[in-house]
């Protein structure tokens, strides 16, 4: 880790990163105080594309809402698909297929992987190195191609409905999958030896920002970055829900706390994920992807209902109050890229301005998920 020299003259200037920085991923905006080339002081600056989605669910049917889902974690949309979807079919009372559970556990479990190689390939142009982002996208395109096919999209998704999915996959779609698991099964360990054990890349991650399981509890971090601090936590264990519990996976957990730690969770978990899609297409079930009798209108009784699953970048979790009318009387979305980016300020206090940068990518920020 950096040493954070104080200079005797106490002189310091503040330094704006973004809200245009490409390091910063999106429109965010870091107001550095600085001392020298260390920082003194982070303060992120949000609100510069909120489009107020939760009072727009709260203007609008309990379906006319699904499409804003895939608007806020453009990345992982599907896993938001997933949460609002279940908080809704929890409300009303609307029993899902098993098929449909099934399938969306496939496709959310593909968005996820293609999630963590965007991720990989712009960390590493962070850092400096292009090439690992062409033959990161290289292997992304295929797995939009394999959603396209099904959803009909290629980033914001809006493939999943009350009681199922409206799309059911083919022979094609099942063919498809099983090559692009073996392709990149063939191809991890060509990422590994290019870049995992790169010398200039360890040197620029480990113990490079550290974080603590203490840092992660005080501000609800969770996702590759808690477990990256040896917190064992996965709503998809610890919380399951849809069919998760059918499959044999691991929750790769990295004891080091440091960016290194957190690279690591997000690699292994791309070959959890390969495993989960693998077992669900072994154990797919026939029958309907739609549940036969959900209503057109949406009415879910009066109440206070919560759901939250397991993105790319944390715990997602939907809350909505039911007055009993065909609009939520109130809809709050609890965003995991919000909480990770809070512990920002407090661990890049006294680190080099490229080590906080590290810092910042190993966090996997998606800004439009904070601004929602």
């Amino acid at each position: 880790m950096s040493a954070f020299a104080k200079s005797e003259a106490n002189e310091t200037f503040v330094l704006n990163l973004g809200p245009q920085h490409p390091a910063t991923h999106g429109v965010l905006r870091v107001k550095l105080t600085m001392d020298g080339e260390y920082i003194v002081e982070a303060e992120p600056v949000l609100g510069y594309i909120h489009r107020m989605h939760e009072k727009m669910g709260e203007n609008r049917t309990w379906a006319q809402f699904l499409p804003n889902t895939g608007r806020m974690d453009y990345l992982h949309a599907l896993a938001y698909n997933h949460g609002y979807v279940s908080v809704v079919e929890r409300a009303a009372g609307i029993a899902v297929p098993e098929r449909a559970e099934y399938l969306r556990v496939i496709t959310a479990e593909l968005n996820r992987v293609s999630s963590h190689l965007l991720w990989f390939g712009a960390f590493i142009l962070d850092l400096g190195g292009f090439s690992p982002l062409l033959y990161a996208f290289d292997d992304r395109e295929h797995i939009l191609d394999l959603l396209e096919s099904v959803t009909g999209s290629r980033l914001t998704y809006c493939y999943f409905r009350f009681g199922g999915v409206y799309n059911d996959i083919d022979e094609n779609f099942v063919a498809g999958t099983r090559a692009f698991i073996k392709r990149l099964r063939d191809r991890m360990p060509m990422y590994h030896n290019l870049v995992t054990k790169n010398i200039i890349l360890m040197t620029r991650l480990k113990e490079i920002g550290p974080i603590s399981a203490e840092m992660c509890r005080k501000y609800g971090a969770t996702g590759p970055v808690c477990r990256g601090s040896g917190i064992n936590f996965d709503v998809r264990k610890h919380e399951p829900y849809s069919v998760y519990p059918e499959f044999d996976f691991e929750v790769p957990v990295y004891e080091q706390c440091d960016s290194m730690a957190r690279y690591m969770v997000r690699m292994d978990e791309i070959e959890q994920s390969l495993r989960i899609v693998e077992q669900a297409l072994d154990k797919l079930p026939d029958g309907p992807v739609m549940a036969e009798k959900v209503p057109k209108i949406i009415k879910p009784p009066k109440g206070d209902y919560y759901h939250a699953v397991e993105t790319a970048r944390g715990s997602f979790g939907v809350r909505v109050v039911s007055d009993g009318s065909n609009t939520p009387y109130r809809l709050k979305l609890r965003a995991p890229t919000f909480s990770n980016l809070s512990l920002f300020g407090e661990a890049c206090q006294g680190m080099l301005l490229p080590d906080a940068l590290a810092l910042m990518g190993s966090l996997d920020l998606v800004i439009p998920e904070i601004d929602r």
